[in-house]
């Protein structure tokens, strides 16, 4: 039997790239120094070769052993916070050291910053899903990622029951009497906040024999201030809001316009709005229980433990 391929060193990779070993090491640690001519040709050599860098380099660059890398949409996303503090934890148990990054919704983003990653030799990647973002984009990553609040073929998910915090909601209202719901969502271009959410509220106006009535716009306090005075009529007795900052505006709104007492209903349970506004009807999403089951999913998967899998988190009513 032939004896393997002696495993190739950064300075083998310098010479077939033309360039030196301290170039080498500063693509190899996404030094912003290098041209991005030099960079692809060198990295074009990493990847021909199959080349990783080994433990007792990545050791010398101050590089753990066991990386989890994990890509948040927004770092000022309460929900997203609060799934990245349960999964930390589980991480550290299992000798992982984290490294986070910031998409701001934007897929090129993500393509870079798994580039970083790969080339960082990370264990797995923990990633916020988001309307764009396609799964062709991360099946490379499959063996080792898991992508939270949406679902794409052929990769582990974790995701949140967003029609049925909604469906929930409109129950309670219903059973309480109240005839005129409105609500405030987020476009349908979003495909969960956005366009499972208002659906599943015009899905209950239908069944319940209720007018519909619902403004559509984004996630800021902004959006919820200005469109709650497109559905908030006079026999309006209760508002459901698509997420918990599209309630805070909607909420200084009806305070600066006052008129007969109207139930604010949300979605996210985030403790600053029950904390300021405890009247208010929140559904709990499960945002740790989410990151919880991520990090237990994705320490799965790279233990062998078990195999692709797409979860639903339930919800549940204050």
């Amino acid at each position: 039997m032939q004896s393997s391929q002696p495993r190739l060193t950064i300075k083998d990779i310098a010479r077939l790239s033309g360039v030196g070993k301290s170039t080498v090491s500063r693509v190899l640690n996404n030094d912003g120094k290098v041209s991005q001519q030099t960079r692809e040709r060198v990295e074009a050599v990493i990847r021909e070769h199959g080349f990783i860098p080994s433990k007792s380099a990545q050791a010398m660059r101050g590089q753990s052993d066991k990386i989890i890398g994990i890509i948040v949409s927004r770092l000022d996303s309460p929900s997203e916070n609060q799934a990245v503090r349960a999964i930390l934890p589980l991480l550290y148990e299992q000798g992982y050291d984290s490294i986070l990054m910031e998409s701001l919704l934007k897929p090129d983003l993500v393509t870079e910053h798994l580039r970083v990653l790969h080339q960082r030799n990370v264990d797995g990647v923990i990633l916020f899903g988001f309307t764009g973002l396609h799964s062709e984009m991360l099946l490379e990553w499959q063996s080792k990622m898991v992508v939270m609040v949406r679902e794409y073929a052929g990769l582990s998910s974790v995701c949140f029951d967003d029609a049925g915090a909604v469906s929930l909601l409109m129950k309670r209202l219903q059973q309480q009497g109240h005839q005129h719901i409105s609500y405030i969502g987020v476009a349908e271009k979003d495909e969960t906040t956005g366009r499972l959410r208002h659906q599943a509220y015009r899905d209950a106006c239908q069944q319940y024999n209720l007018t519909p009535s619902a403004a559509l716009g984004d996630l800021s306090y902004q959006s919820g201030f200005s469109l709650a005075a497109k559905v908030i009529k006079p026999d309006t007795s209760a508002l459901i809001c698509a997420s918990d900052t599209i309630a805070l505006g909607a909420i200084k709104y009806v305070q600066q316009h006052p008129q007969t007492p109207l139930k604010i209903c949300s979605i996210g349970h985030t403790p600053l709005l029950s904390f300021l506004f405890p009247d208010t009807v929140s559904v709990d999403l499960g945002f740790s229980d989410a990151g919880q089951a991520a990090a237990v999913q994705l320490v799965g998967l790279l233990n062998g433990q078990c195999g692709i899998r797409q979860l639903t988190v339930p919800c549940k009513l204050d």
